[in-house]
């Protein structure tokens, strides 16, 4: 679920994008240095420093696999390496698959971008209703509804809400911002895309489009586009985090009812397929799998995410396309997306014009060495001064923590005071509503309250007292975090009760009214 990177809005045509498509380069080129002299060092005291199990890579240039190999181990413990057919979840970088399908449908005249999405999804509103007769293909996978970032996912995420509800909820969601001027990244936009491709083709699902036109002509045996049962996979990649405490295991996601927007699995020796896919103008083989003209569509941009130098990198502008970002680094225009999973977090980039492709897969979702590691690789190969990356982002991370207090032992030390509240447990018993979320149940639970979410199975949350009508929520998904839980009164009444999730979730709190 990833958040790409920084996002804002502006359309544009994409006319300064070449008219043909570009041949893969296929002279020799010299042997990177970086590459070859310093990049297992530089992998392995990276994952060091930045706590990170298992690492995959893949680095094509000029059509050929340069490097393609693991580093680490798949769970903790356990000396089972990670290689290059190690799977992970690539989560969000299953947007520009996505992204592809519908450009390839819009390239055979099956859908068209720019067509209103109430073509193909005839009930399909949103909270505005200038904004449901306005909103087309091409804005559902251009972030372009003006929701905050992550909004809805609390309700979507591990849940058993089936697309088209997923999809029928996006208009009780009340927009932050305008459309199409204000950005905030929604994954659900990307589950309604996905709901066009079975309503234009007769019924052929997301899934099986998605094999059939992209993963079967490029080869790609080992990705899956279903997320379910992923433990059960044989040279797995376990998943862990340290958001909130030491590095531990966390629960694999599912992501089958979201999946348009994140559920894919892959590997590097797969994804060195699509990187050439994406570097040969849609050609695999020497067989164009798709035109260039409807690849490039991708690549158009839709959304302007950022126009500013940056005070880091060589780069001055970013833009969004369809499930893809796009900027310029050193002189070139680069294409890049990133992924997370709970407890995984992967990079997927290329370089057109210089034949470069990377895709870098890992599990500690808590680190930025896999993007780190990209912007030194893309140093590299198009000729950016040598700077450590992963050092300089490592001193950034610790400036920042040096300056903030940790909210998990915040809440700890209150909780620890054993403070009572005024009114008995009992009080705060029943049932609550959100519209948008649904329904959840507060119990008695000896000396604490225990919430239980219907429309996430397995999931519930311990509420222990802290001080004046706040308590602090543990939920058993380490992913939802551990976070205040607010009640307001009516008197000495339960009014609502204030539920938060971990950021990597949805940033803003859910009310929910005692019924």
């Amino acid at each position: 679920m990833l958040l790409p990177t920084f996002p804002r809005l502006i359309l544009a045509a994409g006319l300064l994008l070449s008219a043909a498509p570009a041949t893969l380069a296929q002279t020799t080129t010299a042997p990177n240095r970086f590459v070859t002299d310093s990049l297992d060092s530089y992998i392995q005291r990276g994952m060091r420093k930045w706590q990170v199990p298992g690492l995959a890579i893949v680095v094509v240039k000029d059509g050929k696999v340069v490097v393609q190999k693991g580093y680490g181990v798949r769970e903790m413990g356990k000396p089972a390496p990670v290689d290059a057919n190690t799977l992970f979840m690539i989560a969000s970088n299953t947007k520009l698959f996505t992204g592809t399908a519908l450009a390839k449908l819009d390239g055979e005249k099956k859908i068209n971008l720019d067509e209103k999405v109430t073509k193909y999804l005839p009930d399909f509103r949103l909270y505005d209703s200038l904004a449901s007769q306005q909103v087309t293909v091409r804005d559902l996978m251009s972030h372009h509804f003006g929701f905050k970032t992550f909004q809805g996912d609390f309700t979507f995420f591990k849940s058993n809400l089936e697309r088209k509800e997923i999809v029928r909820r996006m208009r009780l969601m009340k927009p932050g911002g305008q459309f199409r001027r204000d950005y905030g990244y929604s994954n659900s936009g990307f589950v309604a895309a996905g709901e066009v491709i079975p309503a234009a083709t007769g019924g052929t699902s997301w899934e099986n489009y998605v094999r059939q036109n992209l993963l079967q002509p490029l080869n790609m045996t080992s990705t899956d586009v279903s997320s379910a049962g992923f433990g059960q996979r044989p040279n797995i990649a376990h998943a862990y985090s340290n958001t909130f405490g030491p590095l531990a295991e966390v629960p694999f996601d599912n992501w089958d009812n979201m999946a348009p927007a994140a559920s894919i699995v892959s590997n590097v020796t797969d994804l060195s397929n699509w990187l050439r896919f994406q570097l040969d103008s849609g050609r695999y083989q020497g067989k164009q799998v798709m035109p260039w003209a409807a690849l490039r569509k991708t690549r158009d941009a839709n959304t302007v995410i950022s126009s500013r130098k940056s005070a880091i990198y060589p780069m001055h502008f970013v833009t969004y396309g369809l499930g893809v970002e796009a900027a310029d680094y050193n002189g070139k225009q680069i294409f890049w997306h990133t992924g997370g999973a709970s407890g995984q977090v992967s990079n997927v980039c290329f370089v057109p014009e210089a034949g470069l492709g990377i895709a870098v897969l890992t599990n500690n979702d808590n680190q930025s060495f896999f993007e780190l590691l990209r912007y030194q690789l893309l140093d590299s190969y198009l000729g950016v001064p040598y700077v450590d990356r992963s050092a300089q982002g490592l001193k950034r991370k610790q400036l920042a923590e040096a300056t903030k207090t940790d909210p998990t032992k915040e809440l700890a030390a209150r909780v620890s005071k054993k403070n009572k509240p005024a009114l008995p447990l009992k009080a705060y018993v029943g049932e609550y509503e959100n519209k948008l979320f649904g329904r959840i149940s507060i119990s008695q639970k000896g000396k604490q309250l225990l919430v239980t979410l219907p429309n996430h199975p397995g999931l519930t949350a311990t509420l222990d007292y802290m001080d004046g009508q706040e308590f602090r929520a543990t939920y058993s998904d380490l992913v939802f975090g551990v976070m205040p839980a607010k009640f307001e009164m009516d008197g000495n009444n339960v009014k609502t009760v204030e539920l938060r999730v971990n950021d990597y979730v949805e940033y803003d709190p859910y009310v929910f009214s005692k019924l």
